[in-house]
């Protein structure tokens, strides 16, 4: 599948799904914005790699830095065809802990999962509108259907908003030739996701699958690229499970 001619920028791009998207997306020979916060060097270490790449750096915890992102993706690239917000935290808070450390949590995960998400829409709705059109891919979690365990009561509902943000894109933008997607993943073997697998054990996290292996960026990645391709349009507002039959709707 040739992407050459787009332009996409991806958050999270450093590490874990997000990076397996951003290197799908640039073999396709798209142009790809390579967001990160922390992750310098796996940044740096792709755009090496990919000349046709760029890397923005931004703390998607603070809402300037959020407009500046955008706002130097277009200025370097002119345009943006999609946008796929995958960055997001996945952090436990248990009811038993102190309530300002728990809000603490609260609110750090709805910035980054949720409230980050939000003004990148806005503004690429604007963007969007202005020339003719674009695609918006929401990175979500099976967590926004099934609930999650009691120790990311934030997180589960962080990706519920994002769902709900993302259907709401395409319904009401549809009509500007905007196209919104949601990909639900289950857990899948990050590095975000080392510290469950340590503390429960492989065995159990496999024991709710369908599928005896865990689900990996890899398989996730060729969905964004057949996304942004154009030839999925039609399903916008749609839902994409990859959760190894963990959870089916």
């Amino acid at each position: 599948m040739n992407l050459k001619g787009q332009n996409i920028l991806v958050t999270g791009a450093s590490k874990g799904i997000g990076k397996s998207i951003a290197i799908h997306l640039l073999q396709a020979n798209a142009q790809v914005g390579i967001h990160y916060n922390k992750g310098t060097i796996e940044a740096n270490k792709i755009k090496a790699k990919y000349p046709h790449s760029v890397t923005f750096q931004a703390d998607l915890a603070q809402i300037d830095q959020v407009q500046l992102l955008f706002e130097n993706t277009i200025d370097r690239f002119g345009s943006v065809d999609t946008i796929v917000l995958n960055a997001g935290v996945f952090i436990p808070h248990l009811i038993e802990d102190v309530t300002e450390k728990w809000f603490d949590i609260w609110r750090q995960t709805m910035a980054i999962n949720l409230e980050a998400a939000g003004l990148l829409t806005k503004m690429g709705i604007e963007h969007f509108k202005s020339r003719g059109g674009g695609r918006f891919v929401y990175i979500g979690s099976r967590a926004a259907f099934r609930g999650e365990t009691e120790e990311y009561l934030a997180y589960a509902a962080s990706k519920g908003g994002l769902t709900s943000l993302a259907r709401t894109v395409a319904r009401s933008f549809g009509k500007y030739n905007i196209k919104s997607f949601v990909i639900a993943p289950g857990f899948t073997r990050t590095e975000m996701a080392e510290d469950v697998i340590r503390k429960y054990g492989e065995e159990k996290i496999l024991s709710e699958m369908a599928l005896k292996e865990l689900t990996t960026p890899e398989d996730i990645a060729p969905l964004v690229v057949l996304m942004c391709s154009g030839q999925m349009d039609h399903a916008t507002g749609s839902t994409i499970d990859i959760n190894a039959g963990s959870y089916i709707r």
